[in-house]
C-alpha cells in the first residue's frame, strides 16, 4: 500500500500544487492531504512549509512535498523541523540524490521556475527512489547527529 502525501503551497506555488495533486491521486494512486493554501491570493510559505514538515516529523506522514515559488524559502523553513531532509530539487538528477543519497523525506518544488511536465517527472522520481544504505546511511546519521547536537549545544 503506498503512503499518502501530504503537500502544501504558498500562492505562488498553489497552480503546480494542484496539478501535482491531480498527478500523485489519478496517475501515480497516491492518497493526498492537502495542507493549503487553497487560492493564488498572498500567504507567507513558511506557515504552509512548517505545517508540512511537522506532519513528516511526527510520523503521520512518510513523504511531504511543497511547493512555493522557486523552492528554496520552503525547503529552508522544512528543515528547522527536527527529523526532516527536505531537498529542492529541480530536475532528475536531484531527485534521484536527494533520495538514494540523503534519504530526503519532504521534497520542495518551485512553481514559478519548473513546467508541469518537469514536475511530474521529479515527483514520481523522487517518490519511486530507494534510499542507497551502506555509506550513504552512515552520511545521513551524521546529518542527523548534526541536528541533534545542535539541540543539545553540544
Amino acid at each position: 500500500m503506498k503512503p499518502t502525501i501530504v503537500i502544501a503551497s504558498d500562492h505562488g506555488g498553489y497552480a503546480l500544487k494542484e496539478i501535482i495533486k491531480v498527478y500523485l491521486c489519478e496517475e501515480l494512486g497516491y492518497e493526498v492531504r492537502d495542507f493549503g493554501c487553497h487560492s493564488e491570493d498572498s500567504v507567507d510559505y513558511p506557515d504552509f512549509a512548517y505545517l508540512v514538515a511537522k506532519a513528516v516529523a511526527n510520523g503521520n506522514y512518510t513523504y511531504g512535498i511543497i511547493v512555493d515559488g522557486v523552492g528554496i524559502g520552503s525547503c529552508m523553513t522544512a528543515n528547522k523541523v527536527k527529523g526532516v531532509r527536505a531537498a529542492m530539487c529541480y530536475d532528475h538528477l536531484t531527485a534521484v540524490n536527494s533520495k538514494s543519497h540523503n534519504d530526503a523525506n519532504v521534497l520542495t518544488l518551485g512553481g514559478k521556475v519548473i513546467g508541469d511536465l518537469l514536475a511530474k517527472e521529479i515527483v514520481k522520481t523522487w517518490l519511486e527512489t530507494p534510499h542507497g544504505g551502506g555509506r550513504h546511511a552512515r552520511r545521513v546519521n551524521k546529518i542527523m547527529q548534526i541536528e541533534l547536537d545542535e539541540l543539545t549545544h553540544k
